[in-house]
């Protein structure tokens, strides 16, 4: 398999749309949909097992974050994006058509309530066009 293609990303850039990614989330599901999302799900935040593994999936939430960022920096350099507006593009692009539709799919099959796949769907829109904006501007 040709990995040539990694060398020419910018990791500065992929960590940095990482980080702003990832760091919306802590807005997002404290701030403005925490207590939302948590009742949707039925967690029970009192038990002290609810926030076991914490580290581990934060860490692990953040690679698969960097995994996207690295994917968007690979296509903005083969698509020749170099403003923000292009940065939203792509973001919607990719935040609709792939993370969105594939969440919605899942919570379909898992019967998940509407407003559970608007509160996951829209934080990974939103998380790809911030990123997707610092890898198209940031050039």
């Amino acid at each position: 398999m040709d990995t040539s293609f990694l060398s020419n990303l910018n990791w500065l850039h992929v960590l940095v749309a990482a980080v702003a990614y990832f760091a919306l989330g802590s807005v997002w599901y404290s701030a403005l949909f925490g207590k939302k999302w948590v009742a949707y799900h039925k967690i029970n935040m009192t038990d002290p097992s609810a926030r076991q593994g914490m580290a581990a999936i934060m860490i692990g939430s953040f690679v698969w974050m960097f995994i996207v960022s690295a994917a968007l920096a690979f296509l903005v350099g083969k698509l020749n994006l170099v403003s923000a507006a292009s940065g939203v593009k792509l973001g919607l692009l990719t935040g609709i058509c792939f993370s969105a539709a594939a969440i919605s799919v899942t919570y379909l099959y898992l019967k998940r309530p509407l407003g559970l796949h608007l509160i996951d769907s829209f934080y990974h829109i939103v998380g790809q066009v911030i990123a997707a904006v610092i890898l198209c501007a940031w050039r």
